[in-house]
């Protein structure tokens, strides 16, 4: 004969209950202020990846100029009656590398010197009707420096119509103006940051609203605060990482394709012309381990800002369970 199963108490079944019913997240699934906020962070990222990239870029090409000063002088050859140009190019090119520390000296040939004018004067002009100077680009040593002083005053007795240029003024003026732009590209970075962690402040004290009675149920019953803002945290880390992942992964598209159409759009004007401003639109290594940097910083920013904020609103709770008259506040 079985032994009947004891008889449950009505706590007992309500226990039971609680057990078998599946427990929902504190905070609820992505809603449209989540995808909202998403969009946010996918924007901003993008923003501050394409920011922190053209930094990169500024930076490096300005390296760049530096080494091409140090490397390359140029010697500019008027057109004036009575010369014969092709003729006054030989001589400039000579009397460079006669000159201990010129390595080597490059006549600038009529087509290319015609490719760098069209983006102005445009295509098919003839280098015959306008006084369009020639160069001859000297490489230098920049150990031992020839010099400069000597080859002018060889030139101007030799070719008259010929005028050194060693770069310093014209390059000294666009270093500063690089430095400056990332400078300016550095506060741009802060300030989106600072954006960011704003609309993450609100987004989260917003999700805190909406779920005020749950969180002031956990808290009453003794959940910890550490407990409820890691939930938020979690909630909002994911949000973060993935609109963060996707404004990374769109910066670094668009750096590809411009690095693409750069490289299928050689020997045009507007390519070289472009080429000579900006240099190349391709990352290196520390450029996109910036992008890699942003989005994760986002994210990490996401979440602490989330803690944050959730720890102040519980503080705020406790405050108002304490004081009743501040309970209109807020």
């Amino acid at each position: 004969m079985t032994k009947p199963a004891p008889r449950q108490t009505d706590t007992q079944k309500k226990e039971r209950l609680v057990s078998l019913r599946p427990t929902a997240p504190i905070v609820p699934p992505v809603n449209v202020s989540g995808r909202a906020l998403m969009v946010v962070i996918a924007i901003m990222s993008f923003l501050c990846a394409v920011t922190l990239g053209t930094v990169t870029m500024v930076q490096e090409k300005a390296q760049a100029w530096q080494g091409d000063v140090a490397s390359e002088i140029t010697i500019q050859v008027k057109p004036v009656d009575g010369l014969d140009m092709e003729k006054a190019l030989l001589e400039v090119r000579a009397v460079a590398l006669s000159y201990p520390g010129a390595l080597t000296a490059e006549i600038v040939d009529r087509r290319s010197t015609a490719r760098l004018l069209e983006p102005w004067l445009g295509e098919g002009f003839d280098m015959d009707e306008l006084p369009v100077p020639r160069l001859v680009i000297v490489t230098i040593d920049e150990a031992a420096p020839p010099d400069f002083g000597a080859i002018r005053q060889s030139l101007a007795e030799t070719v008259p119509a010929a005028t050194l240029d060693d770069h310093r003024a014209w390059a000294s003026r666009l270093i500063s103006m690089a430095r400056i732009t990332v400078f300016v590209g550095v506060g741009i970075l802060a300030l989106m940051f600072a954006t960011t962690m704003l609309t993450v402040i609100f987004a989260t004290r917003g999700a805190m609203v909406g779920n005020r009675h749950i969180v002031e149920v956990l808290h009453f019953v003794g959940a910890e605060t550490g407990f409820i803002a890691a939930e938020f945290q979690k909630h909002f880390l994911i949000i973060g990482l993935k609109g963060a992942a996707v404004g990374g992964g769109l910066a670094t598209i668009a750096f590809l394709l411009l690095g693409f159409w750069q490289s299928n759009s050689l020997a045009t004007a507007l390519n070289d012309q472009v080429t000579a401003l900006f240099g190349r639109f391709t990352l290196s290594s520390a450029g996109y381990f910036g992008i890699i940097g942003i989005v994760v910083l986002i994210a990490g920013m996401t979440a602490l800002t989330t803690r944050l904020t959730v720890i102040r609103t519980i503080g705020e709770i406790d405050r108002q369970r304490a004081d009743p008259s501040l309970s209109e506040i807020g």
